[in-house]
């Protein structure tokens, strides 16, 4: 089951009052590991404008190639060009989050669901709980209710100890 992060821009009307324009604005990010990110990191980064993160992965992914063509160097550009791919698969769309929420947008919710269609169902639904009734009692009386002879007051349902063995 993966997790959907529910973010509303600046502005957006209230949960409250859902209305179409809510509907529409609202973004659902996935929790989770992302294949077109490991495949493509820069150009997933650059369509998501994330411009610097897009930079910096242009530039470990250039000075991995180089590493690799270096005699000796293989293992070393290598590992520094799969970083990058993980990196992106798994840390970019907490990148992307963390840009909008730094845009003013306001995260909403957090929801877990198998899919998007079943996130956005969980959270655009407007099922009205019912307040349940008192379900405590109202007439606490331990007096009454406390059947230990050996040892009076109040005993919580333990045998009770008189400090005899």
């Amino acid at each position: 089951m993966a997790s959907y992060l529910i973010l509303t821009p600046p502005g957006a009307p209230s949960r409250s009052a859902v209305s179409d324009r809510y509907r529409d604005e609202t973004r659902f990010i996935r929790d989770g590991f992302s294949w077109k990110a490991f495949v493509f990191p820069a150009l997933w980064m650059l369509y998501h404008r994330l411009w610097l993160h897009a930079a910096a992965a242009i530039l470990l992914q250039g000075l991995a190639v180089e590493l690799i063509r270096q005699p000796g160097f293989f293992a070393a550009g290598a590992a520094i060009l799969l970083a990058v791919h993980v990196l992106a698969a798994l840390e970019g769309r907490h990148a992307l989050s963390q840009r909008l929420i730094d845009r003013g947008w306001t995260m909403e919710n957090l929801v877990s669901a198998h899919d998007l269609a079943t996130a956005e169902q969980i959270h655009f639904s407007e099922v009205e709980q019912e307040p349940q009734q008192n379900i405590h009692s109202q007439n606490w009386d331990i007096t009454a209710t406390n059947t230990n002879t050996s040892r009076p007051g109040q005993s919580f349902g333990l045998p009770g100890y008189d400090g005899g063995r």
